[in-house]
């Protein structure tokens, strides 16, 4: 049976270790998301941009507009973005909370940065499902968006 707990090495990727406290992993986390809103490569421009518009950070551009306008957006933007994907209302509600929640609240960024590069990885549609499974194989969940990722050490 594998662990349903995450093991305690996870690896360090451009300066984003277990030592930060979350909300200074989330600043370092939106400039990295920032540089890469702002670059002239749709391939990791565009991602960064859908998730504003979902957000609705910016609700009255579509992402072609924002696309057309990404050298304006600001570390505040990507900021509140991470906010609501969080649930909470805008960064300056979050910022004075996220310190005090476990840090398991951001292993989805830690997946996105392949801080879990490791560790054999099992997606599922839903949470129900991914805890089924889990319940007979063990492993330890991460949600990502709507979906779920099993990690297995």
């Amino acid at each position: 049976m594998w662990s349903t707990s995450l093991a305690v090495g996870v690896t360090d990727t451009d300066g984003y270790n277990n030592n930060l406290s979350n909300s200074d992993f989330l600043r370092r986390y939106a400039r990295r998301l920032l540089r890469q809103a702002r670059a002239d490569e749709p391939l990791k421009t565009l991602p960064v941009l859908r998730r504003i518009i979902a957000t609705q950070v910016m609700p009255e551009l579509r992402v072609t507009d924002l696309y057309a306008v990404r050298a304006s957006i600001q570390l505040k933007h990507v900021l509140h973005m991470l906010a609501r994907e969080l649930e909470f209302p805008a960064w300056e509600v979050c910022k004075h909370s996220i310190d005090s929640m476990s840090a398991a609240v951001l292993d989805r960024y830690r997946l996105e940065l392949g801080m879990f590069g490791d560790y054999e990885k099992n997606w599922f549609p839903d949470m129900p499902t991914a805890r089924a499974w889990q319940q007979q194989h063990g492993g330890y969940l991460v949600s990502y968006g709507q979906q779920v990722v099993a990690l297995l050490s």
